[in-house]
Formats: structure tokens, C-alpha cells, sequence
């Protein structure tokens, strides 16, 4: 089992049938983009310091702030060109969340420390981390439990490859985990849309669904693609479903509110 950081000790206590605001965000390690020309003129963030790299974080903390459990995607865990910034701590820090956890996937020396991320303001009962199949390593999923292990809720947090056929197999792999629960929410990057055959092969080999079609999140200055996604079991009800309309990474993050089953109970 991976462990399970908190950033400060809190009262116990339970939240039942509640509604829950999740969100998951592909921050860039930071950056913000605002146009084709910043993949070039740019390009020197990802490998070394920038001076806008704490007002950035800053804001992205407070646009998260008001969300029960949020997804990071292209976190950096600690090197030079985060300033050896945790970012999952620093958000975690500045927006409130007081359980945080980091998945690291790619490490380039000093340079970066490609990572994924979960914020949380309920404790997780167990936090584990998979390595994903494809050509190049580098991928991963975070499986978030909360609740009793009889009933749990399970988030699974993804960032998934560029290549069509290795994200086929890494879906292969994450609908293995998704059919062993009945509550899940699968967050994150998948990279492809919903027509793909890749995601079509998630949803029609998982009781998995997408509750809203069709919310562009890439590029955020003039959103074409469908690329970042919240997919949830049906035993969850699901409300407002939207996207977040923030220029401050070359993705916009998506929101979704769930509510819990009943017997379904969250520590906090």
C-alpha cells in the first residue's frame, strides 16, 4: 500500500449521501499557455525555473479551492524546473486540501519528475499506484479508496499515452481494476475522445458512462478536443457536469458533482 500524506491532523467524522465536487486538471507543471506559439516560445519551462511559475500555482489554487477531490495530470513532483516544488503539496497547501498523495511515472534526473496528483479533503482508506503498459514507461494510475472495504469508493486517476494502440492496452488494464468495484470514477487525461475506439472499448467493457458528451478541454484558448474526462459508475448520481473556463494551463479542467449511495460513508 502507498502511503497516504497529510499536510495536518483533522477531527473524524462522517458524511453520508452527501454530494460530492470532483475535478480533474491537467496542469501543464504550471505553465500557462494561452497559444499555439507558447509550445515553442515556451518550451524552455519544461526544464528549467520560471519566475511565474508561484502565481501560477497560486492561481490554480484558488480555481480548485472549492472542490472535494481533485485529479492532477503533468504535476511535477520536485526538480529544477519546478523549483524543486512538490506541486501536489503546494496546491494541496494553498487551496485547503489536507490529504494529498503524487504518483510519480517519469524521472529525468533533476530535470523533472513527471507525475500525477490527488488533492483530497476526505481521507482515503488506501491510496496504491500501478505502473500502465506501453511502449515507452512513463504512465501510471492512482487507485483512490475511501470508505469501508466492503463498500468503497474507488477513484482512479489516469494520465494516458500519445500512441492509440498503447492507451488500448492501458485501458485493457484500467477496466481489469474498474470491474473488481461498483462505485468508481475514473478521472483524468485520457488523451482521446469519445468516439475512439479505445474509450469506446472502456465503456462498452465496464458499466462505466459518460455523462455529459462532447465537453471540449484542449487546447483552453480555443477548445476543439475532448480529451480530458470524468467517467462514473451508474450506482452514482451525477450533477453539473461542466467545464471550468480558466487559461491558466493549455487544458481547461472538467467538474462533476456526484452523490454518494446510501451506506456509502466518507471520513473527513
Amino acid at each position: 500500500m502507498s502511503q497516504i500524506i497529510s499536510l495536518e491532523e483533522t477531527t473524524p467524522h462522517l458524511n453520508t449521501g452527501k454530494r460530492i465536487r470532483l475535478l480533474s486538471y491537467n496542469i501543464q507543471v504550471g505553465i500557462g499557455s494561452v497559444s499555439y506559439r507558447h509550445y515553442v516560445t515556451a518550451a524552455w519551462k519544461h526544464v528549467l525555473p520560471h519566475a511565474q511559475i508561484y502565481e501560477n500555482l497560486h492561481n490554480i489554487a484558488h480555481a480548485i479551492s472549492g472542490f472535494d477531490i481533485v485529479a492532477l495530470q503533468e504535476v511535477d513532483a520536485g526538480s529544477i524546473r519546478s523549483s524543486f516544488i512538490n506541486q501536489a503539496e503546494y496546491l494541496a497547501a494553498h487551496a485547503g486540501f489536507p490529504f494529498w498523495y503524487h504518483q510519480t511515472n517519469r524521472k529525468i534526473g533533476n530535470i523533472a519528475r513527471h507525475s500525477n496528483g490527488v488533492l483530497s479533503k476526505f481521507k482515503p482508506s488506501e491510496v496504491s499506484d500501478y505502473k500502465l503498459p506501453g511502449f515507452l514507461p512513463g504512465r501510471g494510475v492512482m487507485v483512490v479508496r475511501y470508505g469501508h472495504p466492503d463498500n468503497p469508493l474507488i477513484m482512479l486517476i489516469v494520465h494516458l499515452a500519445l500512441s492509440k494502440r498503447a492507451r488500448l492496452r492501458q485501458l485493457e488494464f484500467i477496466s481489469e481494476i474498474v470491474n473488481c468495484y461498483e462505485h468508481v470514477v475514473v478521472m483524468g487525461d485520457l488523451n482521446c475522445q469519445p468516439d475512439s475506439r479505445e474509450l469506446r472499448h472502456l465503456l462498452n467493457t465496464t458499466n462505466l458512462c459518460e455523462p455529459v458528451h462532447g465537453l471540449k478541454t484542449f487546447p483552453s484558448w480555443r477548445p476543439q478536443r475532448t480529451i480530458d474526462h470524468i467517467l462514473a459508475s451508474p450506482s452514482l448520481e451525477i450533477y453539473d457536469v461542466h467545464v471550468l473556463d480558466h487559461l491558466l494551463s493549455d487544458h481547461l479542467p472538467i467538474a462533476m458533482e456526484i452523490q454518494l449511495p446510501s451506506g456509502l460513508e466518507l471520513a473527513a
